[in-house]
């Protein structure tokens, strides 16, 4: 199972590509049942339009590699969190320009701070929120008040 786990760290999220699948805490589980591969992924929030592309994407990986009899399931329990993605994908997230939860404020607890968010430009907390929703749905969009850049932060869940 170990090659597959390293396999899958390969498919990526459809709409932050620097992140595996494994860096953003939806790959929970590859079992293997009656010479069926069973990958359970669970989606970042209900309805995140990812999903199908994301299990096309195992599928498809899994198929090149010679695995000829693969299941992909959704999993909604426990649900996703933050918490569950990586401290390297979260310093991805960084380094592509989305400031990731934990550069929040320690109020961001299951909620999007107002402000005080560090911006992933410059490194200021002096970040000023301008929309609940930012290119996503699990993004808000800051505006870094000290280098002037605006960047989407990844919100707490």
């Amino acid at each position: 199972m170990t090659d597959i786990w390293q396999l899958l760290d390969n498919v990526v999220d459809p709409e932050i590509p620097v992140l595996s699948i494994w860096d953003i805490g939806i790959l929970r589980n590859v079992s293997e049942k009656n010479g069926t591969i069973l990958v359970a992924i669970t989606p970042t929030y209900s309805g995140c339009p990812a999903v199908e592309t994301i299990k096309e994407d195992i599928l498809a990986l899994l198929s090149e590699a010679g695995y000829s009899s693969v299941e992909v399931k959704t999993v909604l329990f426990p649900p996703w969190s933050t918490d569950d993605m990586s401290e390297a994908g979260q310093k991805k997230l960084r380094e592509y320009g989305i400031a990731p939860p934990s550069d929040a404020p320690d109020s961001c607890f299951r909620m999007t701070p107002k402000q005080g968010v560090r911006c992933p430009h410059c490194g200021s907390s002096n970040t000023t929120r301008i929309s609940e929703f930012g290119s996503t749905a699990c993004k808000a969009l800051f505006r870094c008040e000290s280098c002037h850049e605006s960047f989407d932060f990844f919100k707490c869940l």
